[in-house]
């Protein structure tokens, strides 16, 4: 047994164990049995998740501790998949007071099942089912709790989805994010982090676009009279397992008998798991002056062909004897390959290696409140097709698919 294994040693292993036709178990990490997170006793097979992920990250804990213990935290999209580790995570650290909302009511009722009935703290935890496009609500939520620090993670995420729902994709990602952007600013809040994505940077799809104008508003709101609210954004790619993404979908493939579905042999993609990608926005977090946004090392980028024949091995299986692989062709909205970096974007490193920061050429002053008003009126036209060419207006980069 090696608990704590690296990502390359598994690998190693798990080539040998199937070259030699024996099936491999793995025992959690001695942080999570240390922790009490997990038990000796729960042996698993060891799952694709091992074979892409990296060797824990070190973190600054003395930093994050300092950010967030004995304060009032605030997690939007609690119940997905980054929200419910970002609940998990920040409990670790002591806050007075978390506040965990989410829009979806099985979403909610899950987290406080599953994570938050499990967690040993102090803290006090209030759950909301709460829709951050309502205002009302959303205002009296600081008016009574006034929190500190905001993480706000709730967005919608899939591609091909809001390709159909444009006007969806900018008042849930962008105007709401304004909205509560603003409603953090006037309750005095210390830090404001906005989940970001690398969807964002030269954005073929209404998603990233949408990414894309929710960091320009923050920006806009850091600059604004009178705010002393700390905003920042980071950018990452793919959450491995995450609802939605390339492995539960494949998986799901698997069981059902096949074919797996890929959209392109040379499609590819950068991952992270759910643990290291939180822990590395918590780190971010403790860094950001305002105004920043940061962009996580995600490593190599891998190629979903890749991935899809080795969660074959993994089951046991063959590719083309007992499942086939079959291309499909892109779907709106996606690109073959993720970038970490616009061409007018730098990177610069930080106090962290695994966190660098963005250096833009200096954005003209936007008005934010108009750009959304031009936006909401393409929306009314009910025109995919002019809702997206709104939006190249103000996102110059975008290369909207097929238009």
């Amino acid at each position: 047994a090696f608990p704590s294994a690296s990502v390359k040693r598994i690998r190693q292993v798990a080539e040998l164990a199937r070259a030699a036709k024996l099936s491999v178990d793995t025992v959690p990490a001695l942080t999570d049995l240390v922790s009490g997170r997990a038990e000796l006793s729960q042996l698993r097979p060891i799952q694709l998740e091992d074979l892409l992920g990296r060797d824990p990250v070190d973190l600054d804990s003395d930093d994050i501790r300092n950010m967030l213990s004995g304060k009032r935290v605030l997690v939007t999209g609690a119940g997905g998949s980054i929200g419910r580790e970002l609940v998990t995570q920040i409990l670790g650290y002591h806050p007075a007071e978390l506040l965990c909302i989410d829009q979806a009511e099985i979403a909610v009722f899950n987290l406080k099942q599953e994570v938050i009935s499990k967690v040993d703290s102090s803290c006090k935890v209030t759950t909301r089912v709460l829709d951050i496009c309502n205002h009302t609500p959303l205002e009296r939520l600081f008016t009574d709790h006034r929190p500190e620090v905001v993480f706000h993670a709730a967005a919608h995420k899939h591609v091909n989805l809001m390709e159909d729902q444009p006007g969806e994709a900018l008042r849930n990602n962008s105007f709401a994010t304004y909205d509560l952007a603003r409603i953090a600013s006037q309750h005095r809040c210390e830090r404001f982090i906005l989940i970001s994505s690398d969807k964002a940077i030269n954005p073929t799809s209404v998603m990233g676009a949408s990414k894309r104008l929710a960091e320009l508003a923050l920006l806009a709101q850091q600059s604004a009279e009178g705010n002393e609210t700390k905003f920042m954004a980071v950018r990452f790619g793919n959450v491995l397992g995450s609802s939605g993404s390339v492995i539960p979908i494949f998986r799901r493939q698997i069981a059902s008998g096949g074919p797996i579905t890929v959209t392109d042999p040379e499609v590819s993609r950068f991952f992270m798991t759910v643990e290291e990608a939180v822990g590395l926005v918590l780190q971010s977090a403790t860094q950001g002056a305002g105004g920043e946004i940061f962009v996580l090392d995600m490593g190599q980028s891998v190629k979903i062909l890749d991935v899809a024949r080795q969660i074959i091995a993994l089951s046991g299986l063959r590719e083309s004897t007992d499942i086939d692989i079959e291309f499909t062709g892109l779907q709106p909205g996606e690109k073959l390959y993720e970038e970490v970096q616009h061409l007018s974007e730098s990177l610069q490193s930080t106090r962290h290696p695994r966190v660098l920061r963005l250096v833009a050429e200096q954005e003209a002053s936007i008005e934010i409140e108009r750009i959304h008003e031009e936006l909401e009126s393409a929306i009314q036209t009910n025109d995919p097709l002019t809702i997206k060419q709104a939006i190249q207006t103000y996102v110059t980069e975008y290369k909207p698919w097929g238009v």
